[in-house]
């Protein structure tokens, strides 16, 4: 077989390699996409994600890393969409938390732990206690629903299917090399596609698991899969205009509208390895949630009952592993994050795999911006010295 040369292949058209395949072909890198399924992204957790860009809301589960990314990636976000080809839906409206009055107590849980985690300067900003009044003025068809509720200004979504299809037009359109449909493939089996690389980034999330092994004997695996479940409805009547968080003891969700009177409809992870299709009893508490929000989704369509996998590390959080050796980047483990800390955390990826080709991973070689404290590791999961 005829071999092509490139400087990066990417392993992985999810959506962190739809990223690093643009801002690394736009720097001038010639470079070769994988995928082991076609170019829709169906096989990716981001082709059924809310995307919802909300590092405040997340900080009540996650840590303050997250947050700093998230808070990163929403600018990101607002610059790439705007250079994008293509319109995607963005929206930075904030996000709306409400509760039932039997729920009160969920309500101070909820902001103990943002409180907690979250930058002060970020909560004093964003966060603004609303009455039924404040409600009602926010979001109109919930006027006389809710007595209480949270605004969490400046947080965002955007469309995750649009901006998968923009981010791989806008690859393409630099040149890049596709593969689709080339099944499991990993970094020694790119010579048998044709292709030689002389760095290799692998974006595959739980395709990668056997690089990502359990440190200690006993622990937890390296990677896990949590399970997501995830409602996308067509709702005519329903008329909410920013993403909604209901706060419930049980089963907590999410709502976030989409263009053309599209709900996306999801909630807190599982920890199960299980991809088969949803429960009844799943659907049932998902789309009963609903309902309590807003009797309107009664009539709604059900178009999609997905269940997603995010590739999960023990510590829940993101990480780049560099085999200078091998010249391999690893990046793995954006779990439920995905859409909210992708674009920082796949640019300092980028900047590893920059650093690489110019012969030179020392620390001046990364700016000091992407330089995110212990992100970026060595195969034996030691901070790489020259770029920590």
């Amino acid at each position: 077989m005829t071999q092509q040369s490139f400087d990066v292949a990417i392993l992985g058209a999810g959506l962190s390699g739809r990223i690093a395949a643009w801002l690394l072909s736009r720097a001038g890198a010639r470079v070769a996409l994988v995928e082991r399924m076609g170019p829709d992204g169906a096989g990716s957790a981001a082709h059924v994600a809310a995307a919802m860009l909300a590092p405040l809301a997340e900080s009540a589960i996650a840590e303050r890393r997250i947050v700093e990314l998230g808070i990163a990636s929403v600018d990101l976000w607002r610059a790439w969409v705007a250079e994008l080809p293509e319109p995607v839906f963005f929206q930075e409206d904030g996000t709306l938390v409400v509760w039932h009055a039997r729920d009160r107590a969920e309500m101070s849980l909820f902001t103990s732990r943002v409180r907690a985690v979250a930058p002060p300067e970020l909560v004093a900003e964003r966060m603004r206690a609303l009455d039924a009044r404040g409600v009602a003025e926010l979001e109109p068809a919930l006027a006389g629903r809710f007595q209480q509720g949270l605004l969490l200004a400046g947080e965002g979504q955007l469309d995750n299917r649009g901006a998968l299809r923009s981010l791989l037009h806008c690859a393409v359109a630099e040149g890049v090399h596709c593969v689709w449909e080339a099944g499991e493939v990993e970094a020694g089996d790119l010579p048998g596609l044709g292709i030689r690389a002389d760095v290799v980034l692998d974006c595959r999330g739980l395709g990668a698991r056997r690089d990502w092994p359990a440190q200690a004997a006993g622990g937890m695996p390296g990677l896990r899969g949590l399970r997501g479940e995830v409602v996308r409805v067509h709702a005519p009547e329903v008329k909410l205009h920013r993403p909604v968080r209901l706060l419930h003891p049980r089963y907590p969700i999410y709502i976030a509208p989409k263009p053309n009177d599209l709900y996306v409809i999801g909630a807190t992870e599982l920890e199960s390895e299980d991809d088969s299709p949803m429960s009844v009893r799943s659907a049932l508490e998902l789309l009963s949630a609903a309902y309590s929000l807003d009797p309107a989704f009664g009539e709604a369509r059900v178009l999609e009952l997905n269940v997603q996998r995010r590739p999960t590390r023990p510590d829940h959080l993101p990480a780049i592993r560099v085999d200078q050796q091998a010249r391999v980047v690893r990046l793995n483990g954006l779990y439920r994050h995905g859409f909210l800390i992708a674009p920082a955390v796949t640019e300092a990826a980028c900047a590893v795999v920059r650093a690489l080709l110019g012969g030179d991973p020392a620390a001046h070689a990364v700016p000091a911006a992407l330089r995110w404290p212990g992100m970026i590791e060595t195969d034996a999961s030691r901070p790489l010295a020259t770029l920590h």
